[in-house]
């Protein structure tokens, strides 16, 4: 019988935290990015049952499905039950390019009143509720780190980033998840 490698997922066993700050790795989802001109964008959203927003810094949702706007001609497409996106951009029938980076990205969710002073520690970005509200996403830095930052409520985030920096960017969440516990 042959050895079987079992691959371990990054971050597997991390929590972190405080007082006012909860880190919770998320689980497995499924992720594309897309490309596709404004002409395509009315098929691509009934065929994955929701509105692919064209306005910088949204998103849309369905259910457990998103699309956040991450260019003029680019989205991330989320789906947190794990739903097949690529079968679903691909019967559009409309012209886009679709890539699945399922497995190279890890999220991390931020809940809790001190998640904005957390990510605020490594972010650049204003996120203030009136500038950064429910449902709002964009391509940032968080450290020396880039990620994708969707605001999902009031006080939960759900950060996206590349595997590689996974451990990087877990650890500077956790460093500032205490310091805004203080």
């Amino acid at each position: 019988m042959a050895d079987v490698a079992i691959r371990k997922p990054a971050l597997a066993g991390r929590l972190g935290g405080s007082a006012t700050v909860r880190l919770a790795v998320a689980p497995p989802a499924s992720r594309v990015a897309l490309r596709a001109p404004a002409g395509s964008l009315k098929a691509i959203s009934l065929a994955l049952g929701l509105s692919v927003p064209t306005t910088p810094k949204t998103s849309g949702r369905a259910g457990a499905r998103s699309a956040l706007w991450i260019g003029p001609d680019e989205w991330l497409l989320i789906d947190e039950a794990g739903g097949d996106l690529m079968a679903a951009c691909s019967s559009a029938g409309a012209l886009h390019s679709a890539t699945d980076v399922s497995h190279r990205n890890v999220a991390v969710i931020v809940s809790g009143p001190g998640a904005e002073a957390t990510l605020a520690a490594g972010c650049p970005q204003d996120l203030s509720l009136s500038s950064f509200p429910v449902g709002a996403a964009s391509r940032t830095v968080f450290g020396k780190a880039e990620i994708v930052l969707f605001r999902t409520e009031e006080d939960t985030f759900r950060v996206e980033c590349w595997r590689s920096f996974s451990d990087y960017v877990f650890g500077l969440l956790a460093e500032a998840a205490e310091d805004a516990g203080l």
